[in-house]
């Protein structure tokens, strides 16, 4: 039964700001509140970003709004005055719930402030929901960013175990697991012959899946590596790395020319939009996500989707939503341990996708919500 409306506000990144995992996600969770019967409206950004510090192209998309949310693009990240401005709106407005976005210690300055403005209203609560605590590239001032954007946080929410216990260690704050839902926006799937030909790929190939932005820590470097075994050359298997490089491309380059991978490795490296997402997951045989470091994943969760088989490594919380063996590969990050799991793959042909269909049940944005209004009551008493 469908709880006392609460009105809610997310803040954090949503349109016009490109898709990505955290504007998709937001704009996905208002939908999934609004369908509970909440008052939903996303706090975004008017600047997220300073140029200089973005590393991709540009941060904001072409694609149409989102239909049917209330979107206020208004926090300036680097601005201390706008900060108290929109704390200031939002302890007039006095929402019931807050909910905030926590991914890297730079927004700590920015949403810290604007949070302890709304809590002089003394009804709001706030509930973070932390991607990570500590960040892939650590700083010497992370921990401390950390701890006074915290500060007025009446409870934690995250999606992998591991970020749970990063939690549990640097507060006292009651803190909540719940498994990061389907990415089920970005369409039904596609006939694999209908994906390939929209893609211009051939159709003779097994293609494996490398998508999202390119930084050090999901291990490109390390699946090149692993691809470039001359065991793999026996199969007619092609690598697809689909999303834009956010760090120098070059060393990447480097080394699919060194390996003689040009005839192998074929790059989509620019920014991937939303609608074209669907022709690049219907298209892939196995999705590869060979990172060094991991909280959770939006990937997985569009894998998920589009019922395709994973080969993950053992770091962070990817382990816990790929069950090795039932809905793909669980390896160390290691070139050795990801190369047999691409042989395993292309020689034995394993059959997921009974597996993949049990484990996406788990996934669903009600169950989220469920979390969130348990949340809000447990903050009651």
């Amino acid at each position: 039964m469908t709880q006392k409306q609460k009105k809610i506000v997310i803040l954090g990144s949503a349109y016009p700001l490109r898709g990505g995992g955290i504007s998709t996600f937001n704009e996905r969770l208002a939908k999934a509140l609004q369908e509970d019967g909440q008052e939903v409206e996303i706090f975004s950004f008017s600047l997220q970003y300073p140029v200089i510090f973005f590393p991709g192209k540009t941060q904001f998309t072409n694609e149409p709004a989102p239909a049917n949310l209330s979107i206020r693009s208004i926090v300036n990240s680097i601005n201390p005055f706008n900060w108290l401005k929109v704390g200031k709106i939002l302890k007039i407005q006095r929402p019931d719930l807050v909910i905030v976005r926590y991914w890297t210690p730079f927004m700590s300055p920015c949403f810290g402030t604007i949070l302890r403005k709304v809590k002089k209203n003394k009804h709001t609560r706030i509930i973070c929901i932390a991607d990570n605590i500590i960040p892939h590239e650590k700083h010497f001032f992370d921990t401390f960013l950390t701890k006074y954007f915290a500060k007025p946080i009446d409870a934690f929410l995250t999606m992998s175990k591991d970020v749970l216990r990063d939690v549990q260690k640097m507060f006292t704050k009651p803190a909540f697991f719940s498994p990061h839902p389907l990415y089920d926006n970005y369409g039904e799937k596609l006939p694999r012959a209908e994906a390939l030909q929209r893609l211009d790929l051939e159709d003779n190939y097994i293609y494996f899946l490398f998508f999202g932005f390119i930084r050090s820590y999901k291990g490109l470097d390390l699946l090149i590596e692993a691809f470039s075994d001359a065991r793999l050359r026996e199969f007619p298997v092609k690598l697809l790395v689909a999303g834009e490089f956010y760090e120098n491309k070059k060393p990447y380059l480097d080394a699919i020319e060194q390996n003689n991978l040009s005839e192998n490795i074929i790059l989509r490296t620019n920014f991937i939009p939303n609608e074209e997402i669907k022709n690049y997951f219907s298209a892939a045989d196995l999705i590869v996500q060979p990172y060094k470091s991991a909280t959770q994943s939006g990937v997985t969760q569009i894998g998920y989707h589009f019922e395709k088989p994973m080969l993950v490594t053992n770091v962070g919380g990817l382990a816990e939503i790929i069950p090795h063996g039932k809905v793909g590969y669980v390896v160390e990050p290691v070139k050795e341990e990801i190369t047999n799991a691409m042989l395993d793959f292309l020689q034995n042909k394993p059959d997921f996708l009974q597996g993949i269909k049990e484990e996406k049940e788990k996934y669903t944005w009600d169950k989220l919500v469920e979390v969130i209004n348990s949340v809000c009551e447990e903050l009651k008493k």
